[in-house]
């Protein structure tokens, strides 16, 4: 009888004690602390602003009193017992607090965006590619049950080659004026963070796993809301600031023939910050094909990668030949039910990397090297544009 592989031992950063609602309490530990999680993997330490924020973290969800605790990512980055690093910071600390342990070889998740612009990206992806370690970005709906069973109606031919497809999406903030205080870095494109890089490309990227890589591309760009309103904790308006992040944005293309798209199907793809019109949803995205077309609709939540219970995500076919509509069925396996929503998604990404590092698996998720690229097409498409 085999002995089964020891856990992966596994750093955190930016799990705080102050913020237990951030993505890390409620999309990371759910998994971690898991009967399933801690067959794969112990958390052996946390990183946080200093070594007394990561006590204060280590005290506040209970962790055993062996984990460590860091303030400093060099120190991080020299423990030989830490063979994962996880950040989950805000994007314009993820440089700064990986790339010591990217250096030292490190395997290392971050959450996306890589980092807060296209050349930071590809700094990390090249010193990984350099120092040899395994990388994870978080552009987790490469692993939702709804992008594969997309995925396996396109490649399955059940509407023949693709001709078109069309996404009309609303969101990225949940205000089409106001933004939490916290969240105030969402105005200011440097940071890297917003609507943009987040709310839309997340989508982007889910349309592009499912039909392809775009051959050609365009961007268009509008503010049309300069003045937001800074909201606090009750949606009282604390001051209004200006924003240089676009708020409608506007991109098409086309894709090159392939064995599941037709020589220049079309993308055109809309995404306007805030509510869509009510009773709109706030995702409707079709996919049109020779012999069927594919709908998917999300009631109100733009993140369909995680998921939200309230906005049940519904796929639909209709066969141009029967002129029958079928919903199509699809769902999470039984051990993500016992998560959290936000974690079915996360907690995948950590299974999929745990059978790569023990038996070679493919890797199913977003590495570096692909973050990077996805930074450069987003990047591209917006230099152009000023506010």
């Amino acid at each position: 009888m085999s002995t089964p592989p020891s856990p992966i031992r596994l750093a955190l950063i930016g799990l705080s004690a102050t913020a237990q609602t951030s993505w890390a309490s409620r999309a990371h530990l759910p998994y971690l602390l898991s009967p399933l999680g801690q067959s794969r993997y112990t958390i052996v330490a946390l990183l946080n602003s200093s070594a007394a924020a990561a006590r204060a973290a280590i005290a506040a969800y209970n962790l055993p009193s062996s984990v460590r605790a860091y303030g400093d990512p060099a120190e991080l980055a020299e423990d030989e017992e830490v063979d994962l690093v996880v950040c989950n910071t805000r994007v314009d600390k993820h440089y700064q607090t990986v790339v010591e342990s990217v250096k030292r070889g490190k395997d290392v998740y971050v959450e996306w965006p890589l980092a807060e612009n296209a050349n930071k990206a590809r700094e990390l992806a090249t010193e990984l590619e350099r120092a040899g370690g395994r990388s994870v970005v978080g552009l987790q709906g490469v692993k939702t049950p709804l992008v594969g069973a997309l995925r396996g109606l396109v490649e399955g031919g059940r509407v023949g080659r693709v001709v078109s497809s069309e996404l009309r999406v609303f969101g990225g903030l949940n205000d089409r004026v106001g933004v939490p205080e916290g969240l105030q870095y969402f105005t200011e494109k440097v940071v890297g963070g917003n609507i943009y890089t987040i709310g839309f490309a997340h989508v982007f990227h889910m349309v592009q796993s499912v039909l392809g890589e775009l051959a050609m591309v365009n961007g268009d760009f509008h503010l049309q809301r300069p003045e937001t309103q800074l909201q606090d904790a009750e949606g009282k308006v604390v001051k209004a600031v200006q924003s240089n992040v676009p708020d409608l944005i506007l991109v098409s293309g086309k894709w090159d023939e392939s064995t599941i798209t037709q020589k220049n199907a079309t993308l055109h793809f809309r995404f306007r910050r805030g509510q869509p019109f009510p009773g709109e949803p706030a995702l409707e995205w079709t996919i049109n094909g020779e012999k069927g077309e594919i709908r998917v609709i999300s009631p109100t939540a733009t993140f369909i990668q995680v998921g939200d219970p309230a906005s049940p995500r519904v796929i639909e076919v209709h066969d141009f030949e029967t002129n029958q509509v079928e919903k199509v069925e699809w769902d999470y396996e039984d051990w993500q039910k016992e998560l959290p929503f936000p974690a079915r998604v996360i907690g995948a990404l950590y299974e999929n990397f745990a059978e790569v590092k023990r038996t070679g698996a493919n890797e199913e998720y977003v590495t570096f090297e692909a973050a990077a690229k996805r930074h450069e097409q987003l990047e591209g498409l917006l230099s152009e544009w000023t506010a």
